[in-house]
């Protein structure tokens, strides 16, 4: 009595925003059934050339109560993917996870160094990146990623502001019960995700997941310490984002703890 489904809902971003907890908390929930690796289908031309049931042969086999859930955190940034999702379905529920910009830059670029030393590639410090001859690097692809308000007016450009839920990553870290719970009412779902399913990691510093009788924590990539940033530079990035953020909290009618 299973099927691959179509995703009705998708965690379209953003990059090192808490996608992937976003999605391993919510699969506790008996409705929901998640793809297991990033489709990249509306982002890449490569991929989104081979078509839609080439699309739905990666989804997970499901129920008919159940929702289908892919997450590709590159389709917030792409120019293509909102259209292209649109086009697929114009009623589909979006799932948007962000989280503090100038942490999500620092974030991006730990990510992409422990990538670059266990690769044994150089690799460059946070300052050199992020300053060129005395001023901010603005073309740098993670300050880029962190423009959320330019990204998401090409998304409103599609999809009204009613299907498109934003997560707070900085919350869903400390707490993470109360942002599943308002994604649950976002797709009409029954509350069935509990504290129970969530217990405090000390080693690791972030909760780790407990259901059908096993516990869980995010793969180790995840929760990495990120660099001590020189102040000066921590100030010049919350400077350049504060006019973006504004902007952004008037488009999604809603304010964030950001610096």
């Amino acid at each position: 009595g299973t099927s691959r489904q179509i995703p009705q809902t998708i965690i379209i971003g953003v990059r090192k925003g808490g996608t992937r907890a976003l999605l391993e908390m919510l699969d506790i929930h008996p409705n929901i059934v998640v793809a297991a690796t990033e489709v990249h289908f509306f982002d890449w031309d490569e991929n989104y050339v081979k078509g839609i049931d080439w699309y739905r042969s990666l989804m997970p086999f499901s129920y008919g109560n159940q929702i289908t859930i892919e997450k590709t955190p590159g389709y917030f940034t792409s120019p293509q993917a909102p259209e292209r999702i649109h086009d697929m379905n114009s009623s589909i529920r979006l799932l948007l996870i962000l989280r503090d910009p100038t942490e999500r830059v620092i974030s991006d670029y730990t990510q992409v160094y422990y990538n670059r030393v266990e690769s044994h590639k150089p690799v460059q410090l946070f300052e050199d990146i992020v300053i060129k001859n005395g001023a901010l690097n603005t073309k740098y692809k993670a300050i880029q990623r962190s423009l959320y308000d330019v990204h998401m007016e090409k998304w409103l450009k599609h999809f009204s502001l009613d299907q498109i839920h934003i997560v707070d990553g900085n919350t869903l870290i400390k707490d993470p019960l109360p942002e599943l719970q308002k994604v649950e009412r976002f797709l009409n779902l029954p509350s069935r995700i509990m504290s129970s399913n969530f217990y405090f990691n000390q080693t690791k510093g972030f909760y780790c997941i407990r259901s059908d009788g096993r516990e869980r924590c995010l793969h180790e990539s995840k929760g990495r310490p990120h660099p001590l940033v020189n102040n000066t530079v921590l100030e010049q990035l919350y400077s350049y984002f504060r006019e973006h953020n504004a902007k952004f909290y008037r488009m999604v009618n809603h304010s964030f703890d950001w610096h």
